[in-house]
């Protein structure tokens, strides 16, 4: 063995071997390095990414939190306080008369709604005028600042041949808000 040695020794690449053994033992610090220090790194890496992707989402949701929210606000700030649902119908009334249309029984109700602090504003009866004036009525009730709907129109009986009155069943809707409070989802809503 010792002869091999010195065969080897006196071969002309023999300076190289320290060098090789030098460079063999850096790839095998390099190897180890990578895979057992740069393994922990990538699991930090992919661990910190897995994060910010989540908290990225939250953010988001956050923010589509906060804008429902602020219009919620606004809808709610929009909708009449129930106290003030008699003098809404009463408006309602003077409207059709400055619009030449009779509403000569127009009853109201309201009905609970799945959100809390709210509820269900009907009004409802028949109403009687000529064509245009009840176009401009329901045209006024449409646009104007409260929140109204007309839930249903139903054409209960028109004139006789010469006579261009009309007479319709109408039903308004509207949102009222509680006195106090504001706007939750009751369970059965969600």
């Amino acid at each position: 063995m010792k002869e091999r040695l010195i065969v080897v020794l006196r071969h002309p690449f023999a300076p190289l071997l320290p060098w090789a053994s030098v460079v063999v033992g850096l790839l095998v610090i390099l190897f180890f390095v990578r895979d057992v220090g740069l393994s922990g790194v990538l699991a930090t890496r992919e661990r910190l990414e897995k994060e910010w992707v989540a908290m990225r989402q939250s953010l988001a949701q956050h923010r589509e939190a906060r804008k429902a929210q602020e219009d919620l606000s606004h809808v709610w700030a929009l909708l009449p306080a129930e106290r003030d649902f008699a003098p809404l119908a009463l408006g309602i009334s003077e409207e059709a008369k400055r619009d030449r249309v009779t509403m000569p029984a127009l009853s109201y109700r309201t009905e609970p709604t799945f959100v809390a602090n709210t509820s269900k504003g009907l009004l409802q009866g028949p109403m009687s005028g000529r064509y245009e004036d009840l176009r401009r009525f329901i045209h006024n009730v449409e646009t104007a600042d409260e929140l109204l709907f007309i839930e249903d129109l139903e054409l209960s009986r028109s004139g006789g041949a010469h006579d261009d009155t009309l007479t319709f069943t109408i039903k308004i809707a509207t949102y009222l808000r509680a006195d106090s409070g504001s706007p939750i989802l009751s369970e059965a809503g969600r």
